[in-house]
């Protein structure tokens, strides 16, 4: 059973500061240690956080080379779960790996095994292509052009 929405938020008046960041985003795994091996040897990945938290579960960090939110690595306990590792978004690009070097990343990461999807393309506000990770979610490598 889904939980039912709540309503909108009450809109205040009141100003103050707020010092929030998207630290991390879960992404549902099979396995610990294979999804370790991908992001950090085809992606490049560093591993920020690998500790035991009770037997069988751990809590699992890596982010890019260059920095930014943390994946969690959250391994699959429930049937549920299972069923949403590599289709966490419905077949939608789940996550985008932005670079400052487009062709570099592709070939480094196609000759690591990486899948692309298609070939990559020159839109108006990138140069971007569609990889899977090894689940299968997919995601954009993207590099912004400047304006």
């Amino acid at each position: 059973m889904r939980a039912r929405r709540s309503s909108l938020c009450r809109r205040s008046n009141e100003r103050f500061a707020v010092a929030q960041s998207l630290a991390a985003i879960a992404l549902v795994v099979n396995d610990y240690d294979e999804a370790i091996r991908f992001f950090t040897e085809c992606l490049r990945f560093i591993v920020v956080e690998d500790k035991e938290l009770q037997p069988g579960k751990r809590w699992v960090t890596v982010r890019p080379p260059g920095g930014g939110t943390h994946l969690l690595l959250a391994k699959a306990v429930t049937p549920l779960q299972s069923s949403r590792v590599g289709d966490q978004t419905g077949g939608r690009v789940f996550l985008i790996l932005e670079t400052d070097d487009f062709w570099r990343d592709y070939h480094d990461m196609q000759s690591r095994g990486v899948v692309f999807t298609e070939e990559p393309r020159d839109e108006a506000y990138a140069t971007v292509a569609v990889f899977l990770d090894l689940y299968g979610n997919r995601w954009d490598l993207l590099q912004r052009k400047t304006f």
